[in-house]
């Protein structure tokens, strides 16, 4: 057979223009300005910003970004308690975007959910976000849309007291957060096609303290003790303020100095443990709300929480480590005296094993082996009705249990302190509500195919069907996981009460909860912030696999009416 040499040319070429058009420009070959490395910072009542495509390099590792004022993260924004503030967010990408101003209270059509609280921000296109400046704290902000928080879409908030704050001296942001050149949509493929693609920390058969007999069980559960995180260490650099480890950020103090840090973990898909070796750390805030004083040594901060702590560094220079929870890799920073000196990291810690109870199992033995085990665990006929116990759903806790005073996968056998949530206490009371009605959610899912959900109900076969609280109405909510992956999940548009063991007066406010594998997290909730509100897992390739729903606040309508 022949081919005309002059019309495979022609074909070939059409082919590659029709290529062309589909693409996006940045994926073009043309070149795209390079990102900054940190933030710089806005302020005042009348804010502008702009997000782009960018390329973005950090620790051996470049790629496309989606950058915010041209940098990774974008700026911090800095706001003041009681002002108002007219925030102008312009679209430079070939797709829609969106900025959601995480944990703070805003009329919910400015919340920043497209499908949900407005449409989106088109290609070309301005929105102005409007709002009261309610409260004060560390927060921030991150986009909506797609997977594009992932590509570099997001970025700090402070909101300043209308009253001073004595307790400290200097302030520094510490943002958490990665970066990969793999484009977010092809991790998501990946995940789809094989959910160990990134676990590189798998057990081998002679590898480690378990038995054969346990390996067995694992084996017929067809589960993996080491799938503590879907992403690692293998595609992402971790950073702090946008710079990774090979980068010596480092943040300076003066002796004698209380150093005030504001942890917040922008992160896609990553739990972290953080800690300043040979400094204690004072916990004063959680999620921007202030908590009665904790010292610790180190603590787990699940995606989208934020931690305030106070530190009085002896001189010299001290590696402020983020540890990834499955002990993958760490972003770095050097808080220190000397200008120049860098602190030396402490070395990766041993990788982490889930347990039996991180299965909602108390004793496997009381099972009687494997197989008993194995069909416990997939016995559905324990959840409520309401649960869809499809194909989406590979597994059932058997006797999920409160896990508020663990403390993160990992950190319950290390010898110093370490923050739980049985630890936070509202610093002020909060107004007594007796609970109206009692719900609960499963956070379920199958991991073998990559599919998330409450209740068994993918969020895109659910949107008619959201959770409804009547306006003011006073829920508590108890959050049952049903799989062996910790969940950070986040209600948009109000912060709850955690059930923490603390006096209910002084329950601590959040706007994220981590629920633990195989275990439950309750919280009481006042619905008094009316309209549509997003409420998700906040690790991100969960909530795009469906992990996701819409609560909606609204007046119950009196007997009689529709």
């Amino acid at each position: 057979m022949q081919i005309n040499r002059r019309r495979f040319i022609t074909s070939t070429a059409g082919l590659a223009a029709a290529t062309s058009l589909s693409m996006p420009a940045w994926a073009k070959g043309g070149s795209l300005t390079h990102a900054k490395r940190g933030f710089g910072e806005v302020s005042g009542e009348d804010i502008r910003l702009a997000i782009g495509n960018h390329h973005f390099m950090t620790g051996g590792r470049s790629g496309h970004a989606v950058a915010v004022n041209g940098t990774v993260p974008g700026p911090l924004v800095r706001l003041r308690e009681g002002q108002n503030v007219k925030l102008h967010v312009t679209n430079h990408l070939e797709e829609d975007s969106s900025i959601h101003w995480h944990g703070l209270l805003v009329p919910f059509q400015f919340d920043g959910v497209p499908g949900v609280s407005f449409p989106g921000i088109k290609p070309g296109e301005t929105f102005t976000y409007e709002f009261p400046i309610r409260q004060s704290g560390t927060y921030w902000w991150h986009s909506h849309s797609g997977l594009q928080e992932q590509a570099g879409h997001y970025g700090p908030i402070v909101v300043e007291s209308a009253d001073p704050d004595p307790r400290y001296d200097r302030d520094y942001v510490v943002l958490l957060s990665e970066f990969t050149p793999i484009h977010p949509h092809e991790i998501m493929r990946k995940l789809k096609v094989g959910e160990h693609y990134f676990n590189r920390q798998m057990q081998t058969a002679t590898d480690g303290e378990m038995s054969g007999e346990m390996r067995r069980m694992w084996g017929e559960m067809r589960m993996n003790p080491r799938d503590i995180s879907d992403v690692t260490g293998t595609t992402y650099t971790y950073l702090i303020n946008g710079h990774g480890p090979a980068d010596d950020l480092q943040l300076e103090f003066q002796p004698g100095e209380r150093v005030r840090l504001r942890v917040i973990n922008g992160s896609a898909m990553t739990f972290f443990n953080v800690r300043i070796p040979g400094v204690p750390m004072t916990v004063i805030q959680a999620d921007g709300q202030d908590v009665a004083d904790v010292e610790v040594d180190e603590f787990q901060i699940g995606v989208a929480e934020t931690y305030d702590v106070i530190v009085t560094p002896p001189a010299g220079s001290h590696a402020l480590v983020a540890e990834a929870m499955d002990r993958s890799g760490m972003g770095v920073a050097s808080l220190t005296s000397h200008k120049g000196h860098i602190a030396a990291p402490p070395a990766l810690r041993e990788p982490v094993t889930l347990s039996m109870t991180d299965m909602g199992m108390m004793d496997h033995s009381a099972h009687g082996g494997g197989g008993s085990m194995d069909h416990s665990m997939r016995d559905k006929s324990a959840v409520p009705d309401d649960v869809k116990v499809g194909p989406g759903v590979d597994m059932i806790a058997p006797m999920p249990m409160d896990r508020m005073d663990f403390p993160g996968l990992g950190l319950d056998t290390v010898k110093h302190r370490v923050l739980r949530y049985t630890d936070l206490k509202a610093k002020r009371m909060n107004p007594h509500r007796t609970v109206d009605r009692e719900m609960e959610i499963h956070l379920t899912g199958n991991m073998e195919r990559y599919m998330w959900s409450f209740d068994g109900k993918k969020f895109t076969s659910v949107t008619d069907d959201p959770i409804r609280f009547g306006f003011d109405e006073r829920v508590r909510v108890k959050l049952v996981n049903d799989t062996m992956m910790a969940h950070p999940i986040h209600l948009h548009g109000h912060f709850f009460e955690l059930v923490n063991g603390a006096d209910h007066m002084n329950q601590p406010l959040k706007h994220t909860v981590v629920v633990q594998p195989g275990g439950t997290a309750t919280f009481d909730l006042t619905a008094n912030e009316p309209g549509d509100w997003a409420f998700h897992c906040h690790l991100l390739y969960h909530m795009h696999a469906g992990m996701m729903q819409v609560v909606t606040v609204r007046p119950f309508p009196a007997p009689g009416e529709a």
